[in-house]
């Protein structure tokens, strides 16, 4: 009898349980055995054997050297590892298994109603039975022997059923294995994304290190020619100091000079205006004429010897960039392009 979904249409709890036993990669009831994966869903064991060959496909047999392989749940996609025994390995469910074999003998007892196996549109009262192959659509009896493909090759409709059914089960294994690759070539480009950013983070800190450094020379370096500027400032300044000393040294004995020649000058007696006025005037003659100072040179106060010219540091620093490396080439192993296949 088939158990196919759908068999009871009157939304009773059998209903409800029949929905339960659908196993989500056949969409066929289970078959024995049953296997209970890690994540507490169920698989029918040939389906549950067909996933996992497709997403392992170097894993022989069981008993085989290889140890184990890994496929995803296809309900919650939860990654399931096994040994060397494959699928043979899970747990069987015996639960549920022992649920199905109430749930069958409950629908073998209840009587077919009319409208629960499809009919034929043309004979009302005939049952679909047959698959027309030159139409490729389900047909009657009736219809092969009197109506529109009596002339077409027909076939039995449970060999198209089981054939169909098993291309079907073999499309969503294939699709199953495509998703978990897709899934891999995900966690590569996270991965990768995530690499991308580590690698971001150092090399920013790494070109501010550099930066840091480099800023650090230059104070240095504006340090010592400021120390040097300075000290030249220091000594020309002390040089003029001393000479302005000097000066007011020989003004203050000008001066004095000067008041004892006025003194002298208002005498009004000869005799004591003579006996002093020779050597006075001796000793103005010689006050003017030597003891000359020193003086400073035109431009001594300049600074520009100092001038720096930073024009070719600006240069070197607008030119700067990174240096040139060979791009690494991007690739996949192919599985791009098995997955668009």
């Amino acid at each position: 009898m088939d158990f196919q979904a759908g068999i009871l249409q009157d939304g009773s709890p059998m209903e409800s349980l029949e929905k339960q036993l659908i196993c989500p990669i056949c969409l066929e009831m289970f078959s024995k055995p049953v296997v209970i994966l890690p994540c507490q869903h169920n698989l029918c064991r040939k389906c549950a054997n067909d996933v996992f060959q497709a997403a392992n496909p170097y894993w022989q047999s069981r008993g085989s050297l290889i140890s184990g392989g890994r496929f995803r749940c296809p309900s919650c996609r939860h990654e399931v590892l096994l040994d060397r025994h494959g699928v043979y390995g899970l747990q069987r469910n015996l639960l549920v298994e022992n649920i199905i074999d109430i749930y069958k003998q409950e629908c073998s007892s209840r009587p077919l109603k009319k409208g629960e196996h499809p009919m034929c549109k043309e004979h009302e009262d005939e049952r679909i039975n047959i698959y027309c192959v030159t139409c490729e659509v389900p047909t009657c009896s009736m219809c092969k022997v009197f109506g529109a493909h009596k002339d077409c090759e027909v076939a039995p409709l449970q060999t198209i059923f089981q054939g169909q059914k098993t291309e079907l089960n073999n499309c969503i294994s294939m699709l199953v294995a495509g998703n978990d690759r897709i899934q891999t070539i995900i966690s590569q480009l996270e991965d990768s994304c995530q690499s991308t950013e580590e690698n971001s983070e150092a090399a920013k800190r790494e070109l501010c290190a550099r930066f840091d450094a480099l800023a650090a020379l230059l104070e240095e370096k504006k340090a010592e020619l400021l120390q040097r500027i300075s000290q030249e400032q220091a000594d020309k300044t002390a040089f003029i100091q001393s000479l302005i000393c000097q000066y007011k040294e020989q003004l203050e004995k000008s001066s004095r000079l000067v008041e004892t020649a006025i003194q002298a000058a208002e005498e009004t007696g000869g005799a004591a205006f003579l006996m002093n006025a020779k050597q006075l005037i001796k000793t103005i003659v010689e006050a003017s004429k030597g003891g000359r100072l020193d003086k400073i040179e035109q431009g001594y106060e300049s600074m520009d010897a100092f001038s720096v010219s930073l024009d070719h540091l600006t240069e070197a620093v607008h030119a700067l960039d990174f240096d040139p490396a060979e791009e690494d080439e991007e690739y996949f192993d192919g599985e791009e392009e098995e997955v668009e296949e």
